[in-house]
């Protein structure tokens, strides 16, 4: 019998971002992290993700920790391994478009401080909002791997997503990746898409999914069998629920294959072992809630992200309308193809989900319209898959002529004006993005630090002159 062709698939560990992100709000802190890096190191990971998504804005708010001294210490710690962060296109790690200078500034201090790999995706996979970022990250030198976020509908036909894949290689991306953020890829279909991805574009293929659905693990089996060379999985103690599937597991499932992953099982125990205590604690605490840890299969029944029904489920408490969840269910879906059924993904889950609750309690459509849908529908956050429902869009805009240039193309450049604002606090060059991305939070932070390092009693400060005697 001859010889099967070795293809050994790659692994992306997920447990500095991903993972704590979906099952403890993202409240890892960087001293839970510096002790096992010399382990995670010796893996041979294909890259391990550890920085972007929400953990810039946790760091700073909740755990009062400077992000980019966290990716430096990670840096300094991880000797082998490439260093991968998620990036929200136009919006950077915010929720508001930014310039494209305040964009070319954060992918290459992201990169001086030590990031390899930056995942950069748009909640309406409009490459248009992809452009700069990707641009940027191979002027220096970075890998760029854009992200479409997977979702399903009319629109998205296997041919929508294989002409994507050729427009994102052409952008000159280095590498492709399905981001699944809702657990909506189902393993039959896995094999179609990546099939077609594989014959469409030479770029390696990456996908990205959550348990949250319970089909994860299958989906990655189909997927790699049909060419997927990465997937993103979460050591065992923080896997599985809202978070990926078991490394561990998946390491396992390939073992003895052409794709076996040739990762040692004994060390990744080792590092689990260490991360164990810190889902007991989570646990205990309250912060780990058993709620995120099963199988939601709504997910598969209404396509509605995890996060996106929790804060649905919060908005109808406040409005003593528990009631109408169902209601709103069924709302959710009409409202998308409205608003030219984008991927519900942070943050157009967000503003979808809210009209839908509006829909239903005022007793008539679009009665009243989020200042969100407004923006979507003047084409503010970029093209959709599919054109606005034109009566839709005259009720909640009126006259006003939608936008259908790169929503960026109308902003100026703006750093200069941002580091005016807040250059009493800067400290080093990435203090200025950090303002840029969260004002107010970083403000705090910023004042935080000072009082850190001056320790003042406040019984003796000068306070009418404004002196601190340290």
């Amino acid at each position: 019998m001859a010889e099967i062709e070795k293809k050994p698939v790659k692994i992306m560990e997920t447990v500095l971002r991903d993972a704590h992100q979906s099952l403890i709000a993202t409240r890892m802190t960087t001293d839970q992290m510096l002790p096992i890096i010399k382990k995670m190191d010796k893996v041979g990971y294909h890259s391990v993700e550890c920085w972007g998504g929400a953990t810039f804005d946790a760091s700073l708010r909740f755990l009062k920790e400077d992000p980019w001294e966290r990716l430096r210490k990670l840096r300094d710690g991880f000797k082998n391994t490439k260093l991968q962060m998620l990036f929200r296109g136009q919006n950077i790690l915010g929720y508001r478009p930014y310039a494209d200078d305040v964009v070319e500034y954060f992918v290459q201090k992201s990169i001086a401080n030590g990031i390899d790999i930056i995942r950069i995706f748009d909640c309406m996979n409009d490459i248009r909002n992809l452009q700069t970022a990707v641009k940027a990250t191979s002027k220096e030198k970075g890998h760029s791997q854009v992200a479409l976020s997977y979702t399903l509908g009319d629109a998205y036909t296997l041919d929508y997503w294989t002409s994507m894949a050729k427009k994102v290689e052409d952008m000159g991306a280095s590498s492709l990746c399905i981001k699944d953020m809702a657990g909506l890829l189902v393993p039959y279909k896995a094999t179609e898409l990546v099939g077609a991805l594989k014959d469409s574009v030479s770029i390696p293929i990456q996908l990205h999914t959550h348990y949250t659905s319970g089909v994860a693990s299958m989906t990655y089996l189909k997927a790699v069998e049909a060419g997927c060379d990465i997937i993103d999985t979460a050591m065992s103690p923080f896997s599985m629920g809202t978070s990926q599937p078991a490394t561990e597991v998946m390491v396992e499932t390939f073992k003895g294959t052409p794709y076996d992953t040739g990762l040692d099982q004994k060390l990744l125990a080792e590092i689990a072992e260490y991360f164990r205590p810190m889902r007991e604690e989570a646990l205990a605490s309250g912060l780990m809630n058993t709620k995120v840890l099963g199988v939601d299969i709504k997910t598969l029944l209404y396509q509605v992200p995890g996060g996106m029904l929790s804060n649905m489920v919060s908005q109808l408490k406040e409005q003593n309308a528990e009631d109408k969840y169902y209601d709103v269910l069924e709302e959710i879906p009409r409202v998308r193809k409205d608003l030219g059924e984008p991927p519900l993904v942070t943050p157009s889950s967000q503003i979808v989900g809210t009209q839908a609750v509006f829909n239903v309690l005022m007793g008539e459509r679009y009665k009243m319209a989020t200042k969100e849908t407004k923006a979507v529908l003047s084409g503010e956050y970029g093209a959709t898959a599919k054109p606005f429902n034109p009566e839709i869009q005259k009720k909640v805009i009126g006259d006003k002529k939608p936008i259908t240039c790169r929503p960026a193309d109308l902003l100026e450049n703006e750093l200069s004006a941002i580091e005016a604002e807040m250059v009493q606090w800067k400290e080093q060059d990435e203090d200025v993005l950090t303002y840029a991305l969260f004002p107010q939070v970083a403000t705090e932070f910023f004042k935080y630090r000072q009082a850190q390092k001056t320790k003042v009693d406040p019984a003796v400060a000068d306070t009418t002159n404004g002196s601190y005697p340290v």
